[in-house]
């Protein structure tokens, strides 16, 4: 019997994001993408794609910031009311200014005006830029074991607790191309792929777990997966 871990999902790109509901990325999948060619970032619970940002101002100093911080969270440097990055007065100028807490950054006006700002990439900064957003960050992961009855494998999944049972499936589709070839059930009860793991009545008991002093990944809930023989899957 094979049994592998899987923390990372496939990659949704910002168009498709736009044509359906966002799906929902772990922090494993954000930080996948960590290089100036593949830039995520996550701010505020959602999650966007900088590549073509990076690619644009490639070896501008004022690109440290984000590139220092790939992959990673970055909603301390913004205000929640707003949506903006946080404000401070500045010394020199004694008037409202961004901080920058990782120095001088894309986008971000100097204290002092300069000749050569570029007034209407100011206008719509790379933090306001709604285009590059991919989906949401998930509020809490959790882990499932997923046992394929007829090849008698398991695997063990990270998924978002948002994640309905279709983009659950979608995710082991990664692993078993033919995941859509099975019905997924729990304790012999059909799973409906519309709802959540919650919903379908697999509550997250982590916390439940920790309180009793047990791991939890010793105690996951699992999915059985029954072969329908559905030809048409590819």
């Amino acid at each position: 019997m094979a049994t592998t871990t899987l923390t990372t999902g496939g990659t949704i790109s910002a168009v498709g994001a736009q044509k359906k509901q966002y799906p929902y990325f772990t922090p494993e999948q954000v930080l996948a993408h960590d290089s100036p060619d593949d830039c995520w970032l996550s701010w505020l619970g959602c999650v966007y794609n900088l590549t073509e940002l990076c690619q644009k101002y490639a070896g501008d100093p004022l690109l440290t910031p984000i590139l220092a911080n790939a992959g990673q969270d970055i909603s301390h440097w913004f205000d929640p009311e707003t949506g903006n990055l946080k404000t401070q007065i500045n010394l020199l100028t004694d008037c409202k200014a961004y901080a920058k807490p990782y120095g001088k950054m894309i986008h971000v006006s100097p204290h002092i005006p300069q000749h050569n700002w570029d007034v209407e990439e100011a206008t719509k900064p790379w933090w306001i830029d709604q285009s590059n957003c991919l989906g949401y960050l998930s509020k809490k992961t959790r882990k499932i074991r997923i046992v394929n009855t007829l090849t008698k494998d398991e695997h063990i999944l990270e998924v978002c607790t948002e994640d309905s049972l279709s983009a659950i499936q979608d995710r082991y589709s990664l692993i078993n191309a033919h995941a859509k070839g099975y019905m997924w059930k729990r304790l012999s009860v059909l799973l409906d792929m519309n709802l959540t793991l919650q919903e379908n009545g697999i509550p997250d008991e982590e916390e439940l777990f920790n309180d009793l002093g047990i791991n939890s990944d010793q105690w996951l809930p699992v999915i059985h997966l029954y072969f329908s023989d559905d030809l048409t899957v590819a």
